[in-house]
């Protein structure tokens, strides 16, 4: 079963034709909300905000290891996330889908992991690769059967939030290789890999980065709505195209290629 995080501009799933809210109760505490459970096309799907069905929960205060645990305990099998982000590579603007392939982990002092406390063994997991290859390769499949265009890879930085970067921090997250700016895309992907859960994401550039292009003299916050909105459309596309595929048996497929 496939699952879905939305993010700012994504708080509910209008193609989401729902049966039922389920609250979930997790060793972590409670997650954002309820998990809205639905089918899609016919075909089951989860959802769950991230910031709470009101957008109350700022990005440093989510609960994402009650998160993740709640969507596995559900039954769900791969995680899809959405996400706006801010573009800091030139060639990125406002309404670009991206598929990113790695990620820069600038946050500090959220629980990041599941082994950790009450005599729990330390386990290290491979992270090299943080996003799922095969469930990348979907999406990216998925949208090109749609007829919409997205961008293939980039470089997630995660930053603490909730406020946005200064133009200094975002020079400096350039020459570290960053290509895109957000702020939940951590802990929420290493927990899915420590839970052995697929994991992958579609980043949404709700603006230029602070001191780049549109945002040369600060965010223009009246844009950014507009812009989610319109490209919310296109993330609800793809992902119709993704649930049809894994349920006509080509999930099988791609895990093997995986």
């Amino acid at each position: 079963m496939l699952a879905i995080i939305g993010g700012s501009g994504l708080t509910q799933l209008s193609n989401l034709d729902v049966s039922h809210r389920r609250v979930a109760r997790t060793p972590y505490g409670e997650p954002s909300g309820a998990l809205t459970c639905g089918s899609i096309c016919g075909n089951e799907v989860v959802f769950l905000a991230r910031h709470g069905y009101g957008h109350a929960i700022p990005p440093h205060a989510v609960n994402y290891r009650a998160n993740i645990w709640a969507l596995k305990e559900h039954g769900a099998t791969h995680i899809v996330s959405v996400a706006s982000v801010g573009a800091v590579r030139d060639g990125l603007n406002p309404g670009d889908m991206v598929i990113p392939h790695q990620i820069i982990d600038y946050t500090w002092g959220r629980k990041s992991t599941y082994f950790d406390g009450n005599g729990t063994p330390v386990v290290h997991v491979d992270f090299t690769e943080p996003y799922d290859a095969a469930l990348r390769r979907q999406l990216i499949l998925a949208a090109g059967r749609a007829g919409i265009d997205i961008k293939d890879g980039g470089v997630y930085g995660a930053t603490q939030g909730p406020r946005l970067e200064t133009a200094a921090e975002i020079c400096r997250y350039e020459r570290e290789g960053v290509d895109l700016v957000g702020m939940t895309g951590m802990p929420e992907a290493v927990l899915a890999r420590e839970l052995a859960i697929p994991y992958a994401a579609i980043n949404l550039v709700a603006n230029h980065a602070a001191g780049r292009g549109e945002s040369s003299n600060g965010i223009h916050f009246e844009r950014l709505e507009q812009v989610l909105q319109e490209a919310m459309g296109r993330v609800r596309c793809v992902i119709e195209q993704l649930v049809g595929c894994y349920a006509s048996g080509n999930e099988a497929v791609a895990s093997r290629q995986g």
